[in-house]
């Protein structure tokens, strides 16, 4: 059985919750493999509305679901979702859901740092979340993380606490903060730890026979590409790789693990926080395509900026992970606007280029080159099939599909799990 890798191909936001509960009713185990409480998917099913940050999407259907050792852990906001969530009605338990015992743990200082480091940028900021997820990937390659198997052994925490003291007290010193309070940090991990602990494993040897039993495996990305650490719009952009081949290492498996890799695109562009935009709209427009996107962040409920398709960062972003098909999002939104741009080009320094380039001070200078096309009359509201949408859709579809060199694999017209037109299954591709 194939499996699937589900990434964003913008700058998140693209409607990932709709696809991966979809795909997760048809896998065996779904995993998170980078990121952290920062991601938020909305999930709609039937009259039931699910807003999850951290927990897998298949969790809801009852998949088997994994986080991997690729993600940062709020061990509270792990504790505060799941009894959510069985507030629901879902049921979280050993049986159908595993935390990697590697994980690296998200603490209060890490929430602290992140919050006082962007109030001092000013105009430098970056646009966190201020959920502590940068600091705690800083702590985990400077090898002073307390990760999940740590709280097994909270007596002999001594030599690791020392290490991060020594880097973090002098940061709070900076900031005329006091230094960590080591004993409630203690106290409080010793609180938490039996609730994290009862579902902590190494989860690559359960992904092993996972594997091994021919079972079907969806890997679930957080945020978009162009929020990759390395190919995203630097510095605005998270602190982990986003691209699908952070799953091998986020999660203990392979390469060869990522099987199909479906980008999630919407019909146009989004963006919360700081950092370039190139096809952004500020105007009646762009307010248009806001409300009737409904574009507030599920993490944040911060307002999304907004902006016409960007075939170029597309292009881009299906090239670096290797994209099979996208899933097309939103299209509905775009009903019954007279024309419709799509940005096929950048004009920097009187030339046309057809990338991004990677200097941020290029990125704010270029402007976009657009292609214009006719919009449509009818509504793709509830379109099951291409014959349910108006030939001028199935036209700007398919330009798309041309502009960004990917085929299309499925079209997505409204929240509503069944509202999809399928094209090619990942799952049996």
């Amino acid at each position: 059985m194939a499996n699937v890798t589900v990434i964003g191909a913008q700058w998140g936001d693209e409607g990932k919750g709709k696809i991966v509960d979809w795909l997760a009713s048809r896998a065996d185990c779904v995993v998170r493999f980078q990121g952290g409480h920062n991601a938020g998917h909305t999930l709609v099913v039937g009259e039931k509305v699910y807003k999850i940050s951290l927990v897998p999407s298949g969790i809801v259907t009852g998949t088997l679901s994994i986080i991997g050792n690729g993600v940062v852990l709020d061990p509270w906001a792990l504790k505060a979702e799941i009894e959510k969530l069985e507030g629901q009605g879902v049921t979280v338990d050993r049986s159908n859901f595993a935390v990697a015992d590697n994980c690296p743990l998200i603490l209060p200082f890490h929430r602290d740092l992140d919050g006082l480091r962007e109030t001092a940028a000013g105009k430098g900021k970056i646009g966190t979340t201020g959920r502590g997820i940068g600091p705690a990937y800083e702590d985990k390659v400077g090898r002073r993380a307390i990760r999940v198997c740590d709280l097994a052994h909270l007596d002999d925490l001594d030599a690791q606490l020392d290490r991060l003291c020594a880097h973090h007290d002098a940061l709070r010193a900076g900031f005329k903060e006091p230094p960590i309070d080591r004993a409630k940090l203690i106290a409080d991990l010793r609180e938490i730890a039996p609730f994290v602990l009862q579902f902590a494993e190494p989860v690559w040897k359960r992904l092993r026979d996972v594997r091994k039993a021919g079972k079907r495996i969806l890997f679930e990305g957080a945020q978009g590409v162009l929020l990759d650490v390395d190919h995203g719009t630097y510095p605005f952009v998270t602190s982990s790789n986003t691209v699908s081949g952070t799953v091998a290492a986020g999660s203990g498996m392979g390469p060869n693990a990522a099987g199909f890799v479906l980008g999630i695109v919407k019909a146009y562009t989004t963006r919360v926080g700081s950092g370039p935009f190139p096809s952004e709209l500020t105007d009646e427009t762009g307010e248009r395509l806001g409300q009737r996107g409904h574009e507030f962040g599920t993490v944040t409920a911060r307002k999304r900026r907004c902006g016409w398709f960007d075939a170029v960062l597309v292009r881009q972003t299906c090239a670096l992970s290797g994209v099979t098909g996208i899933a097309l999002t939103k299209i509905d939104v775009l009903d019954g606007f007279e024309t419709i741009k799509i940005c096929t080009g950048y004009r920097l320094n009187g030339e046309i280029i057809d990338y991004l380039p990677a200097h941020a001070g290029d990125q704010a200078k270029i402007e976009p080159v657009y292609e214009e096309m006719e919009g449509w009359e009818g509504t793709t509201v509830g379109a099951r099939s291409w014959a349910d949408l108006p030939a001028q859709a199935i036209k700007y579809i398919r330009r798309i599909e041309e502009l960004i060199e990917c085929p299309v694999a499925s079209v997505s017209t409204s929240p509503e799990r069944d509202d999809t037109i399928l094209v090619r299954d990942p799952f049996e591709d």
